[in-house]
């Protein structure tokens, strides 16, 4: 069959070639136009993670974005969840469980994962949440001269505060002869018929075994100023060592990339007291409030007591900035063990150095910038190191911000403020302004909400304050910047008769120690917030410089905070002012590098007189 076939092409055809055309014309162009809004928000998108970090713990991803400001301790302190209470083993009325939110497996659970291996220290028990049925209880051996022997029994009921705290502070080689802690035995630990009364029992319990290593710490106390006396210094040698840079310089000089978004390096300059406020006066500086390790380390250096013959020493400093260890990682997705490993090389460092194998460390000290909890971390948690969990740091003193409740050797120090005046004249000037100041509110708050966590009580107080006028109670919402700029939080202070000091992030606050230089009385709901920490700068009646209000009251509505304030009188007032001013106050700051005082004690001079009065005492070689 014949088929014939046409030359012509169809117009059908035609059209076919030309929309292929198109489309490919099209295609091409859609191939340059269509991915530049895809690449737009891919750097966007980059954009916002090279400027923040991610947090991962359990369920709950944590992302810190550079709006958030350098004084947030959601993503600057490595031991808190965002919006996460930090519960307290005794705080007032309101605290039946240890650091109830965090994800610490039970004793019980460390039991049958480890079986037969005990505890490691204190504080790993002492994070457990009370509500949980512990099946064990520790018993202690004393009189032996090492270690305390443990011994594990199954019983019905859980163990109490009291016996916890007692396993680590019975032994009295560990607390240097004293028996302060021998009569806790006789307290009747036997469990009441009301869980109420059960519940109440164990605080106070708590509070007698606080209070009592508190009253350790006091012995220690002198009230001599050593500090300015050269011919004193005999028999009261402080050396301090020169360590490999990697743990001290090298770790300042990663300042630039050590938070994401901000610069540390213009904190650490001036001697790490940062830079200038000279709408404040000529010693105020815009420090940060993990500066203490450089601070003091500067001081020591500058100590008239300082010898450079170890032999010649009965304290030994160890300029380890441990914080600063802490904080370089907190931003960057590394194990623990690169966490863990710089702690580690300094402990072996200092086994092989005569003065600490001659007394196992108990003459040396460290500053740590840092909260307790972060050198604490636990095995299910990423954040923090394990630096004070290692067994050769049991005997050394260690100062931090915030100590950890059961560690004898653990001692609070004031939070470095933006005041460092560096003689007598600069604390009599400051002392003048602020006892004259016009306290025009009566009450103030400078914080932020805590939205997800329902037991904190900032949004109540919140809320009493705003309910007012800006005379009685005046709000700065730290979420909007203003506490980030010192001059406006000063400001607010010296105007202010008292301040409202909840608990935030963890327990203590470095807003204390602003409020007490600026001579706003504290209103403190947790003892743990500074009665409880700073035993060589506070005094043990705290009713002088601050109010207590029972955050348990606060929480269920009981008390309304500002009206319970108006019926303070204003004769107590000025009482509790006039003890904050002339009293307390110039034992809270840190002089600079170069401050010589001979009316006053510093926050540093104070700390140093005390540590050798605590190494006199331990009668050592």
């Amino acid at each position: 069959m014949l088929t014939v076939s046409s030359k012509r092409k169809s117009k059908v055809a035609k059209k076919v070639v030309e929309s292929q055309s198109g489309g490919c014309l099209r295609s091409c162009v859609a191939w340059f136009v269509f991915p530049l809004p895809a690449a737009l928000f891919f750097m966007i998108l980059m954009f916002v993670w090279s400027s923040s970090t991610t947090y991962i713990s359990g369920r709950i991803v944590h992302v810190c974005v550079s709006s958030r400001k350098l004084s947030n301790l959601y993503c600057l302190s490595a031991t808190t969840q965002p919006n996460e209470e930090f519960r307290l083993p005794f705080t007032n009325s309101s605290s039946e469980k240890f650091l109830g939110n965090r994800n610490i497996p039970l004793l019980e659970e460390k039991l049958e994962k480890e079986k037969n291996e005990f505890l490691d220290s204190v504080s790993n028990d002492n994070n457990h949440n009370l509500k949980d049925d512990s099946k064990l209880l520790v018993e202690v051996k004393n009189g032996l001269k090492d270690e305390p022997k443990m011994i594990i029994k199954p019983v019905i009921e859980s163990p109490t505060i009291v016996e916890k705290a007692t396993v680590f502070h019975e032994n009295k080689d560990e607390n240097e002869g004293s028996d302060v802690f021998g009569d806790l035995k006789a307290i009747d630990t036997k469990k009441v018929s009301s869980p109420e009364e059960d519940r109440i029992n164990e605080i106070k319990k708590a509070k007698i075994v606080v209070e009592e290593q508190l009253r350790v710490h006091r012995s220690w106390t002198t009230s001599q100023n050593w500090n300015q006396n050269q011919n004193q210094c005999e028999g009261r040698g402080v050396y301090v060592y020169e360590l490999p840079p990697k743990f001290n310089k090298d770790l300042v000089a990663q300042c630039h990339d050590m938070v994401p978004w901000v610069d540390m390096c213009k904190y650490f300059g001036n001697n790490a007291l940062g830079e200038p406020i000279p709408e404040l006066g000529s010693r105020w500086f815009r420090t940060h409030q993990y500066s203490l390790e450089l601070i003091f380390h500067n001081r020591v250096l500058n100590h008239p007591c300082r010898v450079y013959d170890e032999n010649q020493a009965k304290l030994f400093y160890v300029p380890y900035y441990g914080g600063l260890d802490i904080l370089r990682w907190h931003f960057k997705k590394v194990s623990s063990e690169v966490k863990d490993l710089l702690a580690l090389e300094l402990v072996n460092w200092l086994e092989m150095q005569k003065p600490w194998d001659k007394n196992l460390g108990k003459d040396h000290v460290f500053v740590l910038g840092k909260i307790s909890w972060d050198f604490r971390r636990k095995d299910n948690t990423s954040w923090g190191t394990k630096f004070l969990e290692l067994e050769e740091m049991k005997n050394p003193i260690k100062l931090m911000i915030e100590r950890q409740p059961w560690e004898i050797n653990d001692i609070g120090i004031p939070h470095p403020t933006h005041f460092h005046p560096q003689s007598d004249d600069d604390i009599r000037s400051w002392q003048r302004t602020i006892i004259s100041s016009n306290r025009r509110n009566l009450v103030s708050f400078a914080g932020a909400a805590r939205p997800g966590s329902q037991d904190n009580i900032r949004s109540i107080l919140i809320d009493q304050c705003i309910s007012t006028t800006k005379e009685t109670c005046k709000f700065f919402d730290c979420k909007s910047g203003l506490c980030d700029e010192p001059k406006s939080l000063i400001g607010l202070f010296t105007e202010s008769e008292f301040c409202l000091q909840p608990p935030g992030d963890s327990p203590t606050r470095k807003s204390v120690f602003d409020s007490l230089v600026a001579g706003c009385i504290p209103v403190v709901f947790d003892p743990f917030t500074a009665y409880y920490q700073y035993p060589w700068h506070l005094p043990e009646d705290h009713s002088k410089y601050s109010v207590l209000i029972d955050q348990e009251e606060v929480r269920n509505l009981k008390v309304n905070v500002v009206e319970k304030l108006m019926n303070v009188s204003l004769k107590e007032r000025d009482e509790m002012r006039r003890y904050i001013v002339y009293e307390l106050m110039p034992k809270l700051v840190y002089g600079d590098q170069d401050a010589k005082f001979s009316m006053f004690q510093d926050a540093f001079s104070i700390t140093i007189n005390n540590l050798l009065e605590r190494v006199k005492a331990l009668n050592l070689e």
